[in-house]
């Protein structure tokens, strides 16, 4: 099952999301025809995602995380509800880089790290919030750390892992999101790296162990308590009244010259690949409401 789940220590100084999301990534996958470096890449920043966009207090608020390091990859985009369930793309879905040295995929390489992170949270407002960070490794965790950090002022370790099977199915997907809070001590903050730096590789525990195990490790010693588990998955927001209002935005003119050749012509969702057909007639009759 695919799920969030958010603990607390018993001092109250440290707060934890963790997410097992393998569906979600391996969803991804089937969608897009993701290479394996690609299915790493998209599948980190889905996770990503989906923590920050559950913990967004806001019932219609969605959260946006684009990254774009000038590497092969092009852009990797992942949108999250505010309740979790996010969907994502990638430009270039067939990216697949040899394995690293120590044997793990390239994220780091497909992604780049001459560009930038960017999250864009919308509550709704006239305009969203947009906070960007320049790259660091472009392996997605240590690039949202830094921008916790930078840009929203929040002390924060990250830790983001996708497995990919032999037959390239995903074999397991996760992360987590450790916050620290005003006045937390030297002596806990030094705990908690020690937990991090000691604890089994993520996506070993959350294939063999669950995702319980993750935060009871990063935790280890600091008495977490969970307050709530929440279910997540791959889910597509696209209709066909959405793409219609995406249509008239393109003027009555653009419409006009669209349904000129007499032939319908078809918009292909950028998340899910659902195809939508407008007949000229349609195209016409989207131009007259102009």
């Amino acid at each position: 099952m695919d799920e969030i789940i958010r603990a607390v220590t018993g001092d109250g100084y440290v707060k934890i999301s963790c997410i097992s999301a393998r569906g979600v990534v391996q969803r991804a996958r089937e969608i897009h025809g993701l290479a394996p470096t690609a299915a790493a890449a998209l599948g980190r920043t889905l996770c990503a995602a989906s923590m920050l966009g559950e913990l967004m207090k806001e019932d219609d608020a969605s959260l946006t995380i684009r990254v774009n390091g000038g590497g092969p990859i092009g852009s990797v985009i992942a949108v999250s509800d505010s309740d979790g369930c996010v969907r994502g793309y990638v430009d270039e879905p067939r990216t697949d880089l040899p394995l690293r040295p120590d044997g793990k995929l390239d994220v780091g390489g497909a992604v780049g790290t001459d560009g930038m992170l960017t999250v864009s949270r919308d509550i709704g407002l006239k305009e969203p919030y947009v906070g960007s960070v320049e790259l660091v490794s472009g392996e997605i965790a240590e690039d949202l750390a830094s921008y916790m950090v930078e840009s929203e002022q929040i002390p924060a370790a990250v830790g983001l892992g996708v497995l990919v099977d032999t037959d390239t199915s995903i074999k397991a997907a996760g992360g987590y999101i450790v916050q620290l809070m005003p006045g937390a001590p030297d002596k806990l903050i030094t705990r908690l790296e020690d937990n991090i730096f000691m604890m089994d590789q993520l996506t070993t525990i959350l294939s063999e162990d669950g995702l319980d195990e993750v935060a009871a490790q990063v935790l280890r010693g600091m008495e977490p308590e969970t307050l709530e588990r929440i279910p997540v998955s791959y889910r597509c927001s696209c209709s066909r009244e959405r793409v219609s209002a995406a249509l008239e935005s393109c003027g009555a003119d653009e419409l006009r010259r669209m349904a000129q050749d007499g032939k319908p012509i078809e918009v292909t969702c950028q998340f899910c690949d659902k195809i939508y057909s407008f007949t000229p007639e349609e195209l016409l009759a989207l131009a007259a409401k102009e």
